[in-house]
């Protein structure tokens, strides 16, 4: 599994499509199942699978579980998402809850990936290979 992050529109989900099959199946986190998932090249916009389990009040230690076991079945995709950590702190309860768990997933997501690659105005820094 291969972790692609960055800011918004630096480039993160055309740098996933260039270096996957020819044709890859695309899934948006902001309305995939996770079957899916299951069965997809590239899932994008993984931040916003996290907030929408989020706002269907599942824990975070549930997501955190559910997003492992995506990853252990579907070992080959690529997993594009935003990062979220690096502004201003939200001031709202809820906001800070999803930043924070977006975050901690990422970190578990990272040790598991055999590649973390942050996107930077489309130019990708290699974290681990």
């Amino acid at each position: 599994m291969k972790l692609i992050i960055g800011g918004s529109f630096q480039g993160k989900s055309a740098y996933a499509a260039e270096h996957c099959s020819p044709s890859p199946i695309i899934v948006d986190g902001s309305v995939c199942t996770q079957e899916e998932i299951l069965r997809c090249d590239i899932l994008n916009h993984l931040h916003l699978y996290i907030r929408r389990l989020l706002e269907q009040s599942v824990s975070e230690k549930e997501i955190a579980e559910q997003i492992y076991n995506l990853c252990k079945n579907n070992p080959s995709m690529y997993i594009v998402c935003n990062e979220l950590g690096n502004g201003v702190v939200p001031m709202e309860v809820f906001d800070r809850r999803y930043r924070e768990t977006v975050g901690r997933i990422c970190c578990n997501i990272a040790k598991q990936a055999e590649e973390v690659i942050r996107i930077v105005c489309g130019i990708p820094i290699v974290l681990k290979k």
